[in-house]
């Protein structure tokens, strides 16, 4: 083109991005971040979901850990513990465990009204995981004293000693056969001085465990001296949780 000859003028859009135009690019590049696959929602929704995940999976490791225990505890070539047994209740009335047991939980615990320190602080701790127990499964759990000291501890004995305690725990005597009968079932040791003659004060020796059975009568898990009363309560309350048929309800 000739020098000086003036430069023709393009009509139409100008060959750089105009402020407006810069704008609303920056805009829609600001609002895909806002909306893209890494906005705050979404991390939100992945964060919660894992949770969620987390909480199954240890949900579901505890139960599995609970079945393997009771199914250990029942399987095969196993010394069997527990079984029916008939003794006597805190009122002097008959106790069929094949009646007064059945269909329900029960947690025993054996013991003698004499015991200066551990029997009472277990039967406190026991009388803790029955409230605890009782606000999530009402009338679905049998707590149960069995007395290692029948000579002593008649079924008045028994009622009195454990008014202390919680209204809801059943006593049980019988005689020196019977009890020793009902701790070979539950493998419970226990013994007494030789010699021992009316009158005499004495301490009985025995194993200190809660037995947890089952609606069906089975051996479930023991709990041991060294479980909180709030650990107790949720092995049991988790147990009845698992329990896939129905638990008898006893009257208030």
């Amino acid at each position: 083109m000739p020098e000086g000859t003036p430069r023709p003028q393009h009509k139409g859009a100008s060959a750089f991005p105009t402020q407006k135009t810069r704008e609303k690019t920056i805009q829609q590049v600001q609002s895909k971040h806002r909306s893209g696959p890494f906005s705050i929602w979404a991390a939100i929704f992945f964060v919660t979901c894992g949770a969620g995940l987390i909480v199954y999976f240890q949900y579901e490791k505890e139960r599995l850990d609970r079945k393997r225990i009771a199914e250990h505890s029942k399987g095969a070539g196993k010394p069997k513990v527990g079984g029916p047994f008939i003794l006597v209740d805190q009122d002097g009335v008959v106790y069929d465990s094949d009646e007064r047991m059945k269909g329900k939980y029960a947690l025993i615990y054996f013991g003698f009204s004499h015991c200066p320190d551990i029997c009472p602080e277990e039967l406190d701790k026991m009388a803790d995981m029955i409230d605890r127990v009782q606000a999530e499964h009402p009338g679905k759990l049998a707590p149960i004293f069995v007395t290692c000291d029948p000579a002593r501890d008649t079924p008045a004995v028994i009622k009195s000693y454990l008014e202390d305690f919680h209204p809801s725990l059943i006593g049980l005597t019988g005689s020196w056969e019977q009890i020793r009968d009902m701790c070979k079932l539950y493998r419970v040791y226990f013994s007494t001085p030789q010699g021992v003659q009316p009158g005499m004060d004495y301490l009985v020796d025995h194993s200190i465990y809660f037995y947890l059975m089952d609606p069906d009568g089975d051996f479930v898990e023991v709990i041991g001296r060294q479980t909180s009363a709030d650990e107790g309560a949720k092995v049991i309350s988790d147990h009845m949780s698992d329990w896939k048929g129905p638990i008898a309800v006893s009257a208030p």
